[in-house]
């Protein structure tokens, strides 16, 4: 069974707490996130994978409210809470989806599962024309799917803190070990330094902005807020700056 897992927790170091945020309205990131999943995929299993940390109680009451799935593992053993996840509710083919990305594109996540799901890839996600994944990217618009049987692979070949925290990041960086699998983002993306993942103040602020503006005009293709930020340039020079420091 195919599944979504959104993974999240509100013990950010360097914007506490920004899961319960205001974002738009009176809704977080998370309540738009769920929203939006929901009413894309209403036949996919949706999961919120937290952390038994008291601070994400308040985040699990939030899904609670939108009668999604929920499971509570390790904060630190990131890995071992998605694999755990995917067991509990019988998950054999997982869309990741990071919670700090407002803006994660609908239309991108049915085309990642449409191609996985006639692929034998053990793990299939976009990439840059340089060909780094989009995890690793600034842009914040898509997910990834992974096999429950490459995680765990994964846990079986490594115990090194990096992959631990970082669920993806030891199968495509050892593509002889896996079959990995790769979608092109955007040509008209490859050059430009938008970043709309959620680390920061910064980076917070402006997103609430441009969802503001987006969410006025109901259209939240790639391309209408690609538009939309190169129209500003104060927005383009304060995310190039935000890039250059929250580089991964």
């Amino acid at each position: 069974m195919l599944g979504i897992v959104i993974q999240a927790r509100s013990g950010s170091t360097r914007l506490p707490n920004k899961m319960n945020l205001k974002f738009y309205k009176e809704s977080s990131i998370l309540d738009i996130l769920i929203s939006r999943l929901k009413a894309f995929f209403p036949n996919t299993i949706v999961v919120l994978a937290t952390t038994e940390n008291k601070l994400d109680d308040m985040l699990v009451d939030r899904a609670k409210s939108y009668d999604i799935k929920i499971f509570r593992g390790s904060e630190n053993n990131v890995l071992n809470r998605f694999i755990n996840a995917c067991k509990f509710y019988n998950v054999n083919n997982v869309v990741r989806v990071c919670a700090d990305n407002p803006f994660l594109d609908m239309e991108s996540i049915k085309e990642l599962i449409d191609a996985f799901s006639s692929s034998s890839a053990d793990y299939m996600s976009f990439q840059t024309r340089e060909g780094t994944p989009s995890v690793k990217t600034h842009y914040g618009f898509w997910a990834e799917a992974v096999r429950l049987s490459a995680l765990e692979k994964v846990q079986r070949l490594t115990n090194e803190k990096l992959y631990l925290e970082h669920v993806t990041n030891y199968i495509y960086g050892h593509p002889k070990d896996f079959n990995t699998e790769f979608l092109s983002i955007p040509e008209y993306l490859n050059d430009t330094e938008i970043r709309l993942t959620i680390d920061t103040k910064v980076d917070f602020e402006i997103a609430k902005e441009l969802y503001m503006e987006v969410s006025n005009e109901g259209d939240f293709s790639i391309k209408k807020i690609f538009n939309k930020v190169s129209e500003r340039k104060d927005w383009l020079e304060i995310m190039s700056s935000e890039i250059k420091n929250q580089k991964k």
